[in-house]
């Protein structure tokens, strides 16, 4: 049975979004760091929850914090 990536997905998404909205960074930097911290966490409890079957190269790039690199895999798998 197929693993099911979407809330790993949407963790990696969201982290981006984050990342990009310059204007919660800038309104409140404090709750803005929070967030970050709690989609940071949440990220490491889903790849420690789906480590086990993931593909090599996925769980490198979660390994490694490499999101983006893991969001684009997930979006476009290379065949592993």
């Amino acid at each position: 049975m197929p693993v099911d990536f979407s809330h790993l997905r949407h963790l990696l998404q969201h982290r981006l979004n984050l990342i990009a909205d310059h204007a919660f960074r800038d309104r409140d930097a404090a709750a803005h760091l929070a967030a970050l911290q709690k989609v940071s966490e949440d990220l490491t409890a889903e790849h420690g929850k789906l480590r086990s079957s993931l593909p090599p190269r996925l769980n490198h790039y979660l390994t490694q914090a490499s999101y983006s690199k893991a969001l684009e895999y997930l979006s476009n798998p290379q065949g592993e």
